[in-house]
C-alpha cells in the first residue's frame, strides 16, 4: 500500500468546526456506542467531516473528530490515512474514481485512463476550474458492468470513451446526466432484455391422462386439484427382513 500523506501546508484551512446540524448528526451517532468506546463511531463522522470540507480531509478537520471523539490525534490520523475512501487532498467538484483492475480493464478501462489523464491531467490533480480530479482505484464491485467509474456517490456503468467524455462535460456544463448504465440495459440485466428461459415448454404442465397442457397465465382461471380424500392412498412398503426371518438359529 503506498504511504498516504496530509496534504501539504499552503493547502490546509486554519480551522475546522463542524456546522451545527453535523454536530447534531455526529452526536447521534457517538451515542449508538457504549461508554468509553466513543471512538468506535470515528469512520462516519470522518467521512461527514470530508463531505463538510468539500470531499476531501483537512488536518484540522480530523483533529476536530479526534476531539470530539476523546481521542489522540495520532489514533485519528491513523485511521483517515490508512482507508482510502478518505481524501487527503483537495478534489473537484466531481471526483472520479475509475476502476482500474481487471474486469474493467478488459472491457476497456485503460483508453478511459488515458482519457482522464488528456482531459483532467495526472491524478489527484485539480483542473483550474475546481471542476474535476480523478484517480485509478481498485474494484468497485460492479464488474458485470464493466468498466465503470464512480463519481462523487454515483456510478456511472458500462462506460466507452464517447460515453465516458459525454458524462465528464455534462457534469462541467452543469447538465443533468443519468447515472448507472450508460447503454441499454436496466440495471445488470442483460442487454437486449431477457435472453433465457424463453422457451415456453419449460412452463408447460403435465396433467394425468391428459398429457402435456400449456402453462397457466396469470390472466387464466385458477381451479382446484383434486380432494386428498378421493387420491389413491400409497401402499406402503414391507418392513425389510432381518437375520430372525432367515431360519437360522
Amino acid at each position: 500500500m503506498a504511504v498516504r500523506r496530509l496534504a501539504e501546508p499552503a493547502l490546509q484551512p486554519k480551522s475546522f468546526a463542524f456546522t451545527a446540524e453535523n454536530l447534531d448528526w455526529a452526536k447521534h451517532q457517538i451515542a449508538k456506542y457504549p461508554e468509553g468506546r466513543q471512538a468506535s463511531a470515528i469512520l462516519p463522522i470522518l467521512w461527514r467531516a470530508q463531505e463538510q470540507a468539500g470531499g476531501w480531509l483537512p488536518q484540522k478537520a480530523i483533529e476536530h473528530v479526534a476531539a470530539l471523539l476523546g481521542m489522540p490525534k495520532i489514533r485519528a490520523l491513523e485511521v483517515a490515512t490508512f482507508y482510502t475512501m478518505f481524501n487527503l487532498e483537495p478534489v473537484g467538484q466531481f471526483h472520479v474514481q475509475l476502476c482500474g483492475t481487471t474486469p474493467c480493464v478488459l472491457r476497456g478501462a485503460d483508453k478511459l485512463i488515458k482519457l482522464c489523464h488528456d482531459r483532467i491531467g495526472e491524478q489527484l490533480h485539480v483542473t483550474a476550474d475546481g471542476k474535476l480530479s480523478w484517480v485509478e482505484v481498485e474494484c468497485l464491485g460492479a464488474c458485470v458492468n464493466a468498466p465503470v467509474a464512480q463519481i462523487n456517490f454515483d456510478y456511472y456503468e458500462d462506460l466507452t470513451p464517447e460515453s465516458f467524455t459525454k458524462v465528464l462535460a455534462d457534469l462541467v456544463a452543469g447538465n443533468e446526466v443519468k447515472p448507472g448504465p450508460q447503454v441499454d440495459r436496466q440495471l445488470s440485466a442483460p442487454l437486449g432484455g431477457a435472453t433465457t428461459l424463453n422457451d415456453p415448454s419449460l412452463y408447460a404442465r403435465r396433467s394425468a391422462g391428459q398429457g402435456l397442457q400449456p402453462a397457466l397465465r396469470d390472466a387464466d382461471a385458477k381451479k382446484p386439484g383434486e380432494a386428498a380424500n378421493l387420491r389413491e392412498a400409497p401402499v406402503p412398503k414391507a418392513p425389510a427382513a432381518d437375520s430372525s426371518a432367515s431360519g437360522k438359529s
